[in-house]
């Protein structure tokens, strides 16, 4: 697990009414700015090329969606004047109850352990003011494994969940709906995801280690949808620096997630990364996002398959990881859209067989995009941070093993490949003033590294530098480049110039056109 760090009339009125809402209707090249969330970001959700749905991202924290005023017909009132009304009144009601909680703060019983465990087809929607307080001393809001559950217009607060364990759908149950509701200020994830499960207009605040963990294990998420979320400022507990190179921080993490669709999400000024796909994910659907002021990429995706990345504003992220880097003196170009050991597999099933790159806009990030493959990181190597896991063409790892591996099929099946990688139709534009960086900022890269480890590697030398550089299909195309970009090709120490990377042999970014300064 973790990083290798070395988008009719009427239609047209709906765009410009969310226009309005999110308070963003600059056209200019200036991006609008806003009057900001409740997380004091002061950004906006508009900037010259983004696609007008990117615009309408909703800032949910600064207005949650209120919830029912009053009690539906036949649902069970909670009163949070009585301690643990919600665990009673839910454990002694038939499945299929909707619970109305009333305004005020709701705790349960101070015991670590003590949660709610829902039944299958249970509701529960909060009053404008409904808050469910975990007090620093419960674990877990809601638990269990039923599928199929409704939480809405809830503020979750307080929980302290071990690390990579969530507050809300501890169990990681199947068909869960979180729909406008506020996860805030918890440790480990604000919630856990299963099979199914939608997570739409939320507040996913100030979490200690995510927003959202997609995890379950068995490894059976499909179906997730996560749409129209403020997910900002989570991983307050600086996962990375407790637990060096632990890869488990940021926004939002996916594990052996297959289809998913990942989008209108204003994910912003988290520590770490914003979006971070890891390990045999499928299947990825990632557009009409903005994503912003992230200390870390913006977006990573990691050995896994086959995606769909469009429509996108991304600016302004990886400033703080990236300058920590580039002052330490490392050259590794860390890009801000990520793509290590990821690639297209036409082998796989999925709504694509490549990773499509395409219509985003990149501004004034920390480097743009890197292609990155490690040559020692491969089914059954010591390098292979994801453990006992293997490739999805590989069911078993021990297959992976000397000599067989030195030979087709399992030559190519064992590693993960960043390949058939098309970007295309993006818009990169980079100021040097307003990142104030003089140079490692202004790189997009396609690399591995010089294969050495282990001994029985049939990867060593240059044999995957050179296959991801010129063979494996991975390709720039039609792009608009704005600032002093460079191109780094094959190994951290071949940077080139925009002739150099138009030209014999790597002939990269036919059709694209590139002035020198953003503007110009």
């Amino acid at each position: 697990m973790g990083i290798k760090r070395h988008g009719a009339p009427a239609a047209a009125a709906l765009t410009l009414a969310l226009l309005v809402v999110t308070g963003c209707t600059g056209t200019s090249d200036t991006p609008a700015k806003s009057k900001g969330s409740s997380s004091g970001s002061g950004s906006g959700a508009a900037t010259a090329g983004a696609p007008a749905s990117v615009a309408s991202t909703a800032k949910v924290c600064a207005k949650p969606g209120p919830g029912p005023t009053k009690p539906p017909k036949g649902a069970v009132t909670v009163d949070p004047k009585v301690v643990n009304d919600l665990f009673t009144k839910t454990k002694n009601s038939p499945p299929n109850t909707t619970f109305w909680l009333k305004p005020g703060k709701h705790l349960l019983e101070k015991a670590q352990y003590a949660q709610v465990i829902p039944k299958k087809g249970d509701r529960y929607l909060g009053a404008p003011g409904a808050v469910l307080d975990g007090r620093k001393t419960n674990q877990y809001a809601f638990g269990g494994h039923a599928s199929d559950v409704t939480i809405s217009s809830l503020t979750v607060q307080g929980f302290v969940p071990p690390q990579d364990e969530g507050v809300v759908n501890h169990g990681s149950a199947d068909g869960w709906v979180i729909e406008h509701s506020t996860i805030q200020y918890n440790s480990g994830a604000g919630l856990m995801t299963g099979a199914r499960q939608q997570i739409r207009g939320n507040c996913l605040r100030g979490n200690g280690q995510y927003g959202i963990n997609g995890y379950k294990e068995g490894d059976s998420i499909r179906g997730l949808v996560v749409e129209g979320n403020e997910i900002v400022g989570n991983n307050t507990d600086d996962w990375e620096k407790r637990r060096p190179g632990c890869g488990c921080t940021g926004g939002m993490k996916f594990w052996a997630v297959n289809g998913a669709d990942i989008r209108g999400n204003w994910v912003h000024d988290n520590l770490g990364a914003g979006f971070w796909a890891d390990t045999n994910n499928n299947d990825f659907l990632i557009e009409n996002n903005l994503i912003e002021n992230n200390n870390g990429a913006a977006l990573i995706y990691e050995i896994s398959y086959n995606a769909i990345i469009r429509n996108n504003t991304i600016r302004r992220n990886n400033w703080v990881e990236g300058r920590r880097s580039a002052d330490r003196g490392d050259n590794f170009p860390f890009g801000t859209v990520y793509l290590s050991e990821a690639g297209g597999e036409p082998r796989i099933k999925a709504r694509t067989d490549k990773i499509d790159v395409y219509r985003n806009v990149l501004e004034n990030n920390w480097n743009g995009i890197t292609l990155w493959e490690s040559a020692d990181r491969f089914c059954n190597s010591p390098a292979n941070t994801s453990g006992s896991y293997c490739t999805l063409l590989v069911k078993d790892t021990a297959r992976c093993k000397k000599p067989a591996i030195a030979d087709p099929p399992l030559y190519d099946d064992c590693r993960w490949k960043t390949q058939r990688v098309d970007i295309h139709a993006n818009r990169f534009l980079l100021d040097k003033s307003v990142v104030k960086c003089e140079d490692k900022c202004d790189r997009m890269a396609v690399l591995a590294n010089y294969g050495t480890y282990p001994k029985w590697s049939p990867y060593k030398g240059v044999r995957v530098a050179q296959a991801i550089t010129r063979k494996q299909h991975n390709r720039w195309h039609d792009n608009t480049y704005r600032g002093p970009w460079t191109f780094v090709v094959q190994d951290p120490s071949q940077a080139l110039d925009r002739a150099q990377w138009q030209s014999t042999p790597y002939r990269q970014d036919a059709g694209s056109t590139f002035r020198s300064r953003e503007g110009g």
